[in-house]
């Protein structure tokens, strides 16, 4: 439903913060400022024992500077609880006692849906409990009383029995008034599309009920008990209540558990999650019959900082390891990763704890890998580096992978990571040749069976030569151009819109300049385009030193987009030119820098002369393509192909940013 303007900021008016916040966190009450309404406590959404979390009344926001959890009280409701938009509202609201705009007939319709299906999934999960303690649930019994499920099991899981009946709940919950469209609806029900009489969906099953993380019933999994059934675990169809993609089994009770501390564990079926709830350890969750998917990853770090994935140690749970890494990889950031508990070939959790206990489980937890060692043994896993070919091979492996990670921090950490763990791999893959070759060495020039000489050590005049002399020059512009895309943005705020796709592209390498970009593109995303308000919000946040810093540099001052301020036309075109420069520039770096590793140890001034010549050739080459789109521009007003081809590059990009709910 649609609300009218000015009811949020009256429901946030009438609502303090803290207040909301409370009945999830212990505050610290010692850089707790209650006069003030500056609150500190322990971070609700992550693990941590310091109070980083900040909840400021007056402002009517929180903030945390461990995990960078950010919001209102709107937005709080909706992490914690897992509320959607309105339902968050709708329970501030019933907490300050503002009625609720009046809903449109449409949307009311679909509210009252959801709950009578709700009521409906409820009725349900009473069934079928009633059929597992009946005498028809005896071989259900005596299959859970095999798996190891106590009692207290089944009661705080709802476990419960369908039995191998075409309609035996369809009968039972239509003689109560259930109309046979709720059951259809609910997916407890299929009506067959040639006609056919309806029938149960769930038969000769063990049920487990699926709740959201408010606790209510939204959907079913069933364990069959016929080993001849085609499907062994059988999930309730997409409803209006249910998507599997977006749902976690136990999810509710692991939030409340991963608040007080316990781990997350990530298992792969009901049977697993239950067997370690009933272990002690709380907050266990699953998917729902598929591969984790990036809603449920979201839905995981907003559990926990780091889940401990358990999976089966044969080929398919080293498969799922590998394709969850590919799906971690783009969204890693600062304390938000994962861990990895393979297990024994042929075991999972619920085998493991009833054979050796939940001590030995523990230990299995603690002794997880990092994500960054399940990845690197991916990589590397049946390399051959003996040739240079194959070092190069498995260099471009490991630059395609972490191009692949958008956090420039966590990118550059795994960078520095690889390249440890690569020279040690290389300096052992190199040992076992060495002594290869100088066991078998055939004759030497003018005789005798000696090993043939080793290369010489770079000399320090070739760890001095040309290649890594360039590179401060290099580094220098590098600066040079990164401030002035800040400069002309900083000037021209209207060419945010154009370029904001390749803008934000851009690692901003220096930290005055990083600091002045976060700022920037954070408040031209909220829409603050005049050029006089922008410069006044950035002065009262990072302050006047660091743009007064950014403006007094030469080439800066003395540019026409700078002189010129309202020649648009000018400051289009000048930001182009120094994002293209910027990125030929970076590509020459790039190709400066990797010839530097690859070279390590090879003695040869005149190769490492040609390399960064062809750099230099590379960025001439564009600086020329530059040129000619000058010229192109002077005779028809119009962007010349090569800077078109820049924009047409981001362009996709661009689309899929603002298309983003």
């Amino acid at each position: 439903m649609s609300l009218p303007p000015g009811f949020l900021d009256e429901l946030r008016a009438r609502v303090t913060l803290s207040s909301v916040v409370a009945p999830r966190v212990t505050w610290d009450m010692r850089k707790t400022n209650r006069a003030r309404g500056d609150w500190w406590a322990p971070c609700p959404f992550h693990q941590e024992k310091t109070a980083s979390f900040h909840v400021d009344d007056r402002k009517g926001f929180y903030y945390c500077f461990g995990c960078h959890a950010k919001g209102d009280a709107i937005t709080f409701l909706r992490e914690t609880e897992g509320l959607d938009f309105m339902e968050a509202v709708r329970q501030l609201a019933e907490s300050a006692g503002l009625a609720l705009p009046a809903p449109d007939p449409e949307s009311r319709q679909r509210e009252d849906r959801r709950s009578r299906l709700v009521e409906v999934m409820e009725e349900a999960v009473r069934h079928f409990r009633l059929q597992l303690k009946g005498a028809r649930g005896a071989a259900a019994r005596d299959y859970v009383a095999a798996r190891g499920l106590d009692e207290a099991a089944l009661e705080r899981f709802e476990i419960g029995f369908a039995p191998n009946e075409r309609a035996g709940l369809l009968d039972t919950l239509t003689s109560r008034g259930i109309p046979l469209e709720d059951l259809v609806d609910a997916g407890l029900v299929i009506r067959p599309e040639d006609g056919g009489a309806p029938h149960d969906r769930f038969r000769n099953r063990l049920m487990f009920p699926i709740r959201d993380a408010r606790g209510r019933a939204i959907a079913f999994g069933g364990r069959a008990l016929d080993p001849a059934a085609p499907a062994k675990y059988l999930n309730s169809p997409q409803t209006a209540l249910f998507d599997k993609s977006r749902t976690l089994y136990n999810h509710g009770p692991a939030r409340s558990a991963a608040a007080k501390g316990a781990t997350v564990i990530v298992a792969e079926g009901y049977m697993d999650v239950i067997a370690l709830v009933m272990a002690g350890f709380e907050a266990a969750v699953a998917p729902l019959g598929t591969a984790i998917t990036e809603t449920q990853l979201e839905m995981l770090w907003r559990l926990a900082d780091e889940p401990v994935i358990a999976l089966d140690g044969d080929a398919a749970g080293q498969r799922a390891a590998q394709r969850l890494c590919e799906l971690a990889l783009p969204r890693l950031a600062a304390g938000r990763s994962l861990r990895f508990l393979l297990l024994p070939e042929g075991s999972d959790p619920d085998d493991l704890i009833r054979a050796e206990g939940a001590a030995a489980f523990r230990r299995l937890i603690d002794d997880a890998l990092p994500l960054a060692d399940l990845l690197w043994q991916s990589l590397a896993e049946g390399q051959k580096l003996d040739t240079p070919e194959r070092r190069a091979a498995f260099d471009r492996l490991l630059r395609e992978t972490l191009r692949r990670i958008a956090d420039a921090d966590v990118r550059r950490h795994y960078a520095d990571d690889f390249a440890a763990r690569r020279r040690a791999l290389l300096e052992t893959t190199a040992a076992g040749p060495a002594r290869n070759r100088q066991r078998t060495a055939g004759p030497r020039p003018g005789g005798g069976r000696r090993p043939w000489p080793t290369p010489p050590s770079p000399t320090p005049e070739t760890r001095l030569s040309i290649l890594a002399r360039a590179i401060p020059d290099y580094q220098l512009e590098d600066a040079t151009r990164e401030a002035a895309i800040l400069a002309f943005l900083v000037t021209h705020p209207w060419l945010w819109e154009e370029f904001e796709g390749p803008l934000q592209d851009i690692e901003f390498t220096r930290p005055e300049h990083a600091r002045i970009a976060a700022a920037l593109f954070r408040h031209l995303m909220r829409g603050v385009t005049d050029r006089e308000a922008l410069r006044a919000v950035l002065e009262d946040e990072i302050g006047a030193d660091p743009l007064e810093k950014l403006f007094a540099h030469k080439h800066i001052s003395i540019a026409p987009a700078i002189r010129r301020p309202d020649d648009h036309d000018t400051a289009r075109q000048s930001l182009i030119e120094e994002i293209a420069r910027l990125s030929a520039l970076r590509g020459a770096l790039r190709e400066i820098a990797d010839a530097r590793e690859d070279l390590s140890g090879v003695s040869n001034e005149g190769l490492t002369w040609r390399l960064r010549e062809a750099a230099e050739a590379r960025y001439r080459a564009v600086a020329a393509q530059l040129a000619a789109t000058r010229e192109e521009d002077d005779d028809d007003g119009s962007i010349g192909p090569y800077l078109q081809a820049l924009l047409d590059s981001h362009d996709g990009r661009t689309r899929k940013r603002k298309n983003r709910p």
